[in-house]
């Protein structure tokens, strides 16, 4: 019996030692299982931009995507249905805070109201980048996106050789506050008045077509001699083109800015007479191509520069072949 007894308290220290050495060899299991995990989980990239509902912002939504699934890594494009709801904004960039996304892509509908929810994402140790519309905010990793001074400049060097010195022209510009548009008709301004252009009035149509319209026929009626329209986005040329349509209005000349698919047709078909076009596709897929960057640790520009041209009725042909080429992808 003492024999029996010895052998039994031998199996059972044998088996507390067998217990405590599995137990240790779960947990280091487990740790490197986390770390595995955590080393080859996927960056995700979320992309807020200021609207989801025009061709531009599409493309700029097209290039982001493509460049995710290039580049192997989760985006997610999200934006209200108005450039102007900025309440809708801050709150999808809040969310995407809230679910800890790897980097922040944004382009602000007005950068100064945006830059609490900016902070929130720093002290939460997201990257943001900013696409589309810059900020005055240190802490952004990079900004990608058109020299959008330089482009107006381009539109209202454009537009005053097609009207010529001393004719009248109206600015039709996006929501006031919005730094896009505020440099957009800076650009154009200075051109225009150096080329002698007279500027008899700015108005507001919050980058919205239908607003564009109403606000084309009501300048209509007070500037029934204006020669030409600088807009500073295509949805608002095409509804001031519209405007001068119905209204029997001919000879005056509506330059756009973007470049956008409905533009590039009404180009073509002899309506709008040009566009400003950047390359939204290039501002979504260079945006997160930077995001992507950021996430892995690797350096970035401060600064990348997508580039502006003129569209007109000379080059719309090629304009829409690349464009159409981008879209069906």
């Amino acid at each position: 019996m003492k024999r029996y007894g010895k052998l039994l308290s031998i199996l059972a220290v044998t088996a507390v030692v067998s217990s405590a050495l599995v137990g240790c060899g779960s947990k280091s299991t487990s740790q490197n299982q986390q770390t595995s995990d955590k080393k080859d989980g996927k960056a995700n990239v979320a992309v807020v931009l200021k609207a989801v509902n025009s061709d531009y912002w599409k493309t700029v939504q097209a290039g982001a995507m493509d460049a995710g699934k290039e580049l192997g890594v989760d985006v997610k494009v999200l934006g209200p249905n108005d450039e102007t709801d900025i309440a809708g904004q801050t709150s999808l960039m809040e969310d995407q805070i809230v679910k800890k996304v790897s980097v922040l892509v944004v382009a602000p509908s007005q950068p100064s109201a945006a830059l609490a929810t900016f902070d929130k994402a720093d002290q939460a140790s997201i990257p943001v980048v900013l696409i589309d519309t810059d900020a005055k905010w240190d802490k952004k990793k990079s900004f990608v996106g058109t020299g959008n001074l330089a482009g107006g400049k381009l539109g209202g060097k454009y537009l005053a050789e097609k009207v010529g010195k001393g004719s009248e022209v109206v600015i039709i510009r996006g929501a006031l506050g919005d730094a896009t548009h505020d440099e957009r008709v800076n650009g154009a301004k200075e051109e225009l008045e150096a080329a002698g252009v007279k500027i008899v009035e700015i108005q507001p149509a919050n980058s919205d077509r239908n607003k564009a319209m109403s606000v084309m026929e009501n300048l209509l009626q007070t500037h029934p001699n204006v020669k030409g329209v600088f807009c500073s986005n295509d949805e608002m040329a095409l509804g001031a083109e519209r405007a001068l349509k119905q209204s029997n209005k001919t000879g005056v000349a509506v330059v756009g800015f973007d470049g956008s698919a409905d533009a590039l047709k009404s180009i073509k078909a002899g309506e709008l007479t040009a566009s400003v076009a950047q390359s939204p596709y290039n501002i979504g897929k260079l945006g997160v191509e930077t995001a992507v960057k950021i996430a892995k640790g690797e350096k970035v520009e401060n600064r990348v520069d997508t580039g502006t041209k003129v569209i007109s009725k000379e080059n719309v042909d090629a304009a829409q072949a690349e464009l159409d080429k981008i879209l069906k992808k």
